[in-house]
């Protein structure tokens, strides 16, 4: 099995785990003042994926471990290839993720997604990617080939849509067809 997870504030709500099933997209969201980060852990430990897509930062600058060419104190070379954001703007986040990883190392892979730019490769703005008034069913159409089209579910909102565009990404770097850009050493960003 492979998830794809858009990985929000640990007790808002907004973290929401994409995965295929029998044949079908399945979302698990987290609720509001549920701990995301154990949502995650029950559902790793519950459904053993062998790889997840993460959407967030899974390392830090290179300046921080000494790597060799490495002088930036905000971005990794990956964050500046794609304009993400800075893993030290995200602080806890990134903490958060760089646990979960530590955590779940000896149980699946994590990657580390970038959903934002799957959007902009594949133009999904014309269908208002990101805005309140979202064609998620058009945008959705644009994954054929990689995710079942038949889904039986409403979707609600960009966390759902963004956890889905990270099972894309984890499904493309399973068959090594995954666009990416950093450097080994410090860290890729997929997408």
């Amino acid at each position: 099995m492979i998830a794809g997870i858009d990985y929000g504030s640990k007790m808002v709500g907004t973290t929401v785990i994409a995965f295929e099933q029998d044949g079908c997209i399945e979302l698990i969201s987290s609720k509001k003042n549920q701990d995301a980060d154990q949502m995650i852990l029950d559902f790793v430990a519950e459904y053993k994926p062998e790889l997840i897509g993460l959407d967030a930062p899974l390392s830090l600058p290179g300046v921080y471990t000494d790597i060799d060419g490495c002088s930036d104190y905000f971005y990794r070379a990956c964050d500046r290839e794609v304009s993400a954001m800075s893993p030290m703007f995200l602080g806890g986040l990134t903490a958060r993720a760089m646990k979960l990883n530590s955590l779940l190392k000896d149980k699946t892979q994590l990657i580390e997604v970038y959903p934002a730019m799957v959007a902009k490769t594949l133009n999904l703005a014309e269908f208002k990617y990101k805005k309140k008034e979202a064609g998620y069913s058009k945008m959705y159409r644009k994954l054929e080939g990689w995710l079942d089209q038949n889904y039986e579910f409403e979707l609600e909102s960009s966390h759902q849509f963004d956890a889905i565009l990270a099972l894309y990404i984890s499904k493309r770097f399973d068959a090594d067809e995954a666009s990416f850009v950093g450097k080994e050493e410090e860290g890729f960003i997929y997408y």
